[in-house]
């Protein structure tokens, strides 16, 4: 966090404007915490036991002194070390800002506290996973299966071959071996590349070869809203393209015929069954590294951010700790991908704190529209995560779907991966959270390990923003000299490091300055523009790169997204910006329209004037164009980048997280139509 700020900045109160929820204001509080929310918090547990007040008092000391604050988050967390770090040196600086090493000298393997305390103690029959097929198959681990399971597979790793250090590919859907196979190079003491389960040969071959992976373990295939995607076939068609990869490890779950190259792929029950039930685990260095996890860039060249055991797991420990809430007795689940951080993130840092945790193959809508809803009445969901953009398509379906579910169960809402608008937002606190639940806006990237910003489960919330850093950031919103500002759009930066951190890009040290130690002096700078409201609520305002300027005036896309999104015809939308002759840049819109609505220049023209009458004439888009579908990654985020690209016939840099290739040939159509209009104009 910031720190102590001025009374207009501050974290928001207790009571800040605080009201019952129900129809208000977009800028007014609509949820703030009753007493058991109070009484349940850990994080308030955390500051007391630390002797302080509440959670501002351990804000302000968190920032005054990095050190100590995650050195008591590991006590608090109950964190096990098979060495231990001196904890009057808990960071050291001496490689500069951009460089920490945190708990230098520690023995930790996050595996230990994720699997084994728990196979062997008391928690050996309770779930740790759940997972539920596409095709609504059930499987059920308890922490001592998952502890067996993790020991046989590492063995089998270890027989073909895989030692300390050695990189492991992962492409496979969402299943109970993904977790397991992600555990077991955690337990060797091995580093996993988490890959998109939907990734095109090219893409999957290109993080093979950066990394330098010897091993892949994928699937015969998956099973996505009712068909088979032969990922067995993709996985060879990339080995082709990336020879260092020695052996290949299949999972079966299709059961369909899968082509096969002899002495080097391997069925993975076959190799589990070979393997001994138990294994030791590495004593790794806290410092280790123990996964690459690749992020899309604006070049052509996906940038691999390392992680390390006493960093990402422990991380996103912390987060869903502090800020969801999440004990023991949840359970957990969010709809991703592995290939996404949010992947490792649940299972890493769930299972750090012994939560149980639901894993699902499908989509939020197949075989019908109140698939997620019955994801959470089934097993029993205490703390769901959705991206604002799924729950935008799911709205389309009406509230019958949603109502017609028990979501008693739960108790905190989440979401990342995009901003929100309004309606959506509240929609999904209202309809699906009932008014009861608060919505944990939480928002920062795969570089960071987890969150900037958030929100937790005792301050108000207003619609669409975060409450403020996450504990443990030292996070503020400044201008072009570094000055923080309030009450105008910002660039977000982080002050201070933080464990989970990323220890730079995958052999590209340079690339990993540039991106985000080059602009401020000894300053992290996230990418994203924010703004903190007079009452002390944050809200990202989309990416530094994706920043509109019109007329000499700076706006994020969300908020003409939101503006659009107003327009009771509108679905969802993006904006970017385009050359315009007199004003620089201007706005066009793409949207996507409600089911009965039919596109016309009539409609057009109301979106419009509706952003026009929201955002002032100045910001009113130069056109709107209507479209089917936007491109969207696997976890639903909007693609502007590649948006802008394919509409201005641009390169569109990296593609390979995009799911929906004809979204974006439709765009690009649209483009050329354009320009071929306005070629041939007067």
């Amino acid at each position: 966090m910031t720190g102590p700020l001025p009374p207009a900045t501050r974290a928001p109160a207790d009571d800040a404007r605080a009201t019952d929820h129900g129809p208000a204001s977009d800028d007014a509080v609509v949820w703030r915490p009753s007493p058991a929310h109070r009484e349940r918090s850990r994080l308030l547990d955390f500051a007391r036991r630390e002797g302080l007040a509440d959670d501002a008092a351990l804000a302000a000391r968190e920032v005054a002194d990095p050190g100590w604050y995650w050195d008591a988050v590991v006590r608090d967390l109950a964190l096990p070390w098979h060495r231990p770090y001196d904890p009057s040196r808990v960071l050291d600086l001496s490689g500069g800002v951009a460089w920490p090493e945190w708990f230098p000298g520690g023995g930790f393997n996050y595996v230990e506290g994720a699997v084994d305390r728990r196979a062997a103690g008391e928690d050996r029959e309770r779930t740790a996973i759940v997972w539920e097929g596409d095709d609504g198959a059930v499987r059920r681990l308890t922490y001592g299966e998952l502890g067996a399971a993790v020991n046989r597979a590492a063995n089998a790793l270890r027989a073909m071959g895989v030692a300390a250090g050695d990189r492991v590919g992962i492409f496979l859907p969402m299943l109970v071996e993904t977790a397991v196979a992600t555990l077991a190079c955690g337990k060797l003491g091995a580093i996993y590349v988490p890959m998109f389960s939907g990734y095109g040969a090219d893409a999957v071959a290109a993080r093979l070869r950066d990394c330098g992976a010897t091993t892949l373990i994928t699937a015969d295939g998956a099973r996505r809203r009712g068909a088979t995607v032969p990922m067995k076939v993709t996985a060879d068609a990339a080995l082709a393209l990336a020879p260092d990869v020695r052996r290949c490890l299949v999972v079966r779950r299709t059961g369909d015929d899968a082509p096969w190259v002899a002495g080097r792929d391997l069925w993975w029950d076959d190799a589990l069954a070979a393997a001994p039930a138990a294994c030791p685990t590495a004593p790794t260095a806290g410092n280790d590294p123990y996964m690459v996890i690749y992020t899309s860039g604006t070049t052509g060249k996906p940038k691999g951010a390392v992680h390390v055991h006493a960093g990402f797991p422990i991380k996103a420990a912390h987060d869903l700790a502090y800020c969801f809430d999440l004990h023991a007795d949840d359970t957990l689940f969010w709809m991703t991908d592995l290939g996404w951080m949010m992947g490792p993130w649940a299972i890493g840092g769930g299972l750090l704190l012994g939560a149980t945790l639901l894993l699902f193959e499908g989509t939020p809508d197949f075989p019908a529209p109140d698939r997620l809803w019955r994801l959470v009445e089934d097993h029993r969901v205490t703390v769901l995560g959705v991206a604002p953009t799924a729950i935008r398509a799911l709205m389309s379906h009406g509230e019958g779907w949603v109502s017609a579910r028990d979501r008693s169960s739960l108790r905190v809402l989440g979401s990342t991966g995009e901003t929100w608008n309004p309606g959506p937002w509240r929609w999904y606190f209202d309809q699906v959270g009932g008014g009861r639940c608060p919505v944990i806006n939480y928002s920062g990237g795969t570089e960071t390990g987890g969150g900037i910003v958030g929100c937790t489960t005792v301050r108000p919330q207003k619609p669409c923003a975060f409450t403020g850093p996450v504990p443990g950031m030292d996070a503020d919103v400044v201008d072009d000299a570094g000055r923080p500002v309030r009450g105008a759009v910002g660039e977000l930066i982080v002050r201070q490091p933080w464990v989970g951190m990323t220890r730079g890009f995958w052999r590209d040290p340079r690339r990993y300055e540039e991106t985000y130690w080059s602009r401020l002096d000894g300053v992290w700078v996230h990418g994203d523009w924010a703004e903190v409201d007079a009452d002390g609520f944050w809200y990202i305002r989309g990416r530094s790169d994706d920043t509109l300027k019109v007329a000499g005036k700076r706006v994020g896309p969300s908020e003409v997204e939101s503006a659009a999104v107003a327009h009771p015809a509108v679905q969802e939308a993006a904006a970017i910006g385009v050359p315009h002759p007199v004003k620089g840049e201007t706005v066009v819109v793409f949207a996507v329209l409600k089911p009965g609505r039919a596109p016309t220049p009539e409609l057009a023209d109301g979106v419009r004037r509706t952003c026009g009458e929201l955002l002032g004439a100045a910001l009113r888009p130069e056109a709107v164009r209507f479209v089917a579908e936007l491109p969207k990654t696997r976890n639903a985020k909007i693609m502007r980048r590649v948006i802008r690209a394919a509409y201005l016939g641009l390169p569109a840099g990296d593609v390979s997280a995009l799911e929906n290739p004809a979204a974006v040939e439709a765009i690009a159509a649209l483009g050329g139509a354009d320009r071929r209009s306005r070629d041939s104009g007067p």
